[in-house]
C-alpha cells in the first residue's frame, strides 16, 4: 500500500512522501473539547491509512518539539483561537513546517466574522445586514435603535469564536443588551446580525472543489453548540434537497466567498436561505469539525469518500504550504 500513488486533484503522492506527521489538537481555546474529538478521529484515520502520524497538543507541548522530534508536516485540528486564527500558521511558517489548510491571512480573515462580512460586502456578495458592538465604546442605550434598524430580530455573535459559543438569538432591546454583554466575555467585538428566517445550509470545500451541500434543522432556538455536538434531535440532509441548479449556484457562491477571504486547501462555508429563496453568507471555517457529528465528513461520505480517505486528503493540503 505504501508504494501506491495517492492521486488528489493537484498532487501525486506516496505515503512515504508525507514523512512524520504531527496531528495537532486540543489547545487552550474555548473549543478544546471539540478539537480533542476531531483530532483523535483524524489521527485514527491517518494511522488506518498507514501514515506515520502522532498526536500533538500545543497546550501541553512546546512547538519547538516539532523540530526536536523531527516532524515533517502538521495537520491542524485546533478549532478557534490559537489554531484557526493565523497565529499558529505564522509560527509554523517560521519553523519552515508545511501545515494543512489556509495560510495566515486566510485563517485570520475567516476566523473574524466581522472582517469576513466586510470583505464579502465590498465584493457585492450576499450577507445579512449587521452592526458592530465594541466593548470599549458600547452604549446600551443604542440597543433599541439597533433592533429597529435590523428588523427586531437578530443574532449576536462574538467576532472570533466558533461552535456557536457565546451566540444568542434575541428579539428585544433588553435581550440584546444582555446578549451583547454575555458575548463580551468571549470577545471585545461583537457582531449583531439581522436574523434570516429560513433554512440553513453548509457547503464543504476540499482542494478547490465543493462537496454536496447539507441542510440542517434543529427544534432549538438556533443551531447552537448543543444542537451541533450533543443533541440527537438535530436533522441533517445530504443531499440537502436543493435542485441541481441551486446546488450549483450555492457551490459557486461558497467557492467565491472562501477564495475572497484567501481560504485554501479545505474548509466550509455556512449559509441561510430566506423564504424567498435568497442565500446569505454567514461565515467561513478553515478548520471544520471532524467529529462523528460533523458536517464535512457527512458531505465527503455522500461523495463516496471514507473518513480515513478524507483525513488523508486533508493531510495532502500540506503540500500547498510547502
Amino acid at each position: 500500500m505504501n508504494e501506491q500513488p495517492i492521486v488528489f486533484p493537484h498532487f501525486n503522492l506516496k505515503l512515504k512522501d508525507f514523512g512524520k506527521v504531527a496531528v495537532m489538537f486540543g489547545g487552550s481555546s474555548a473549543e478544546r473539547e471539540v478539537s480533542l474529538s476531531s483530532g483523535k478521529a483524524v489521527l485514527r484515520g491517518l494511522l488506518n491509512m498507514g501514515v506515520d502520524a502522532h498526536a500533538f497538543d500545543p497546550a501541553k507541548q512546546s512547538l519547538t518539539e516539532l523540530l526536536t522530534e523531527k516532524f515533517e508536516r502538521v495537520v491542524i485540528m485546533l478549532h478557534g483561537r490559537g489554531g484557526e486564527d493565523g497565529s499558529l500558521q505564522g509560527a509554523l511558517q517560521q519553523l519552515n513546517l508545511p501545515y494543512s489548510g489556509s495560510g495566515v491571512l486566510g485563517s485570520a480573515l475567516c476566523m473574524d466574522k466581522i472582517r469576513s462580512k466586510q470583505v464579502w460586502q465590498s465584493l457585492g456578495l450576499p450577507t445579512a445586514n449587521y452592526k458592530i458592538a465594541d466593548k470599549r465604546s458600547f452604549d446600551a442605550r443604542s440597543c433599541g435603535a439597533i433592533m429597529t434598524e435590523l428588523g427586531n430580530e437578530v443574532m449576536v455573535k462574538p467576532a472570533q469564536e466558533g461552535s456557536s459559543i457565546g451566540m444568542a438569538r434575541v428579539n428585544s432591546a433588553l435581550q440584546l443588551e444582555t446578549a451583547i454583554q454575555d458575548a463580551f466575555k468571549y470577545d471585545d467585538k461583537v457582531l449583531i446580525e439581522q436574523f434570516v428566517d429560513g433554512s440553513e445550509y453548509t457547503v464543504s470545500i476540499l482542494n478547490g472543489k465543493t462537496l454536496p451541500s447539507i441542510s440542517m434543522f434543529t427544534p432549538r432556538v438556533f443551531y447552537d453548540y448543543t444542537a451541533k455536538y450533543q443533541a440527537d434531535s438535530t436533522v441533517y440532509r445530504c443531499p440537502s434537497g436543493l435542485s441541481e441548479v441551486l446546488e450549483t449556484t450555492l457551490g459557486e457562491l461558497a467557492l467565491e466567498a472562501y477564495e475572497a477571504l484567501d481560504g485554501s486547501g479545505w474548509g466550509r462555508v455556512d449559509f441561510m436561505q430566506d423564504k424567498l429563496g435568497r442565500f446569505y453568507l454567514l461565515e467561513a471555517n478553515t478548520v471544520p469539525g471532524m467529529t462523528e457529528k460533523s458536517l464535512l465528513p457527512l458531505a465527503a461520505k455522500q461523495s463516496g469518500m471514507s473518513f480515513d480517505e478524507l483525513s488523508l486528503a486533508v493531510l495532502a493540503t500540506t503540500e500547498m504550504s510547502k
